[in-house]
């Protein structure tokens, strides 16, 4: 069996603002594996995904399973990053009441 290939690239690229996603696509490696997470299969995911072929979706399955410690280190850091990025926005922007003052924004433009 000599013709086999002896690696095996994972699919996954970084982008240029540190997030991991499908190598061609702009999928975030986050979605898949919280998708596989919440129990979606590997060709539920390929489907919600169409970018995304079901080889590469079991390669990045297999990937996390076996560097499961790295991954979710990665993926509560952008939960947090997340978390502060919405806390900075909301300082700015609030949030409360954002409905009420859309509609009567709307309103007065008629």
């Amino acid at each position: 069996m000599s013709g086999l290939p002896v690696t095996v690239d994972i699919p996954l690229s970084t982008d240029a603002y540190g997030a991991i996603r499908v190598s061609g696509t702009r999928v975030l490696l986050d979605v898949i594996i919280v998708a596989f997470q919440d129990g979606a299969t590997p060709e539920d995911i390929a489907q919600k995904f169409p970018s995304v072929a079901l080889p590469d979706v079991y390669l990045i399955i297999a990937h996390y399973l076996t560097h499961t410690a790295e991954i979710d280190a990665y993926l509560s850091q952008r939960q947090i990053k997340a978390a502060e990025l919405q806390h900075e926005i909301e300082k700015k922007f609030d949030p409360v009441g954002i409905r009420a003052r859309l509609l009567a924004r709307q309103r007065s433009a008629r």
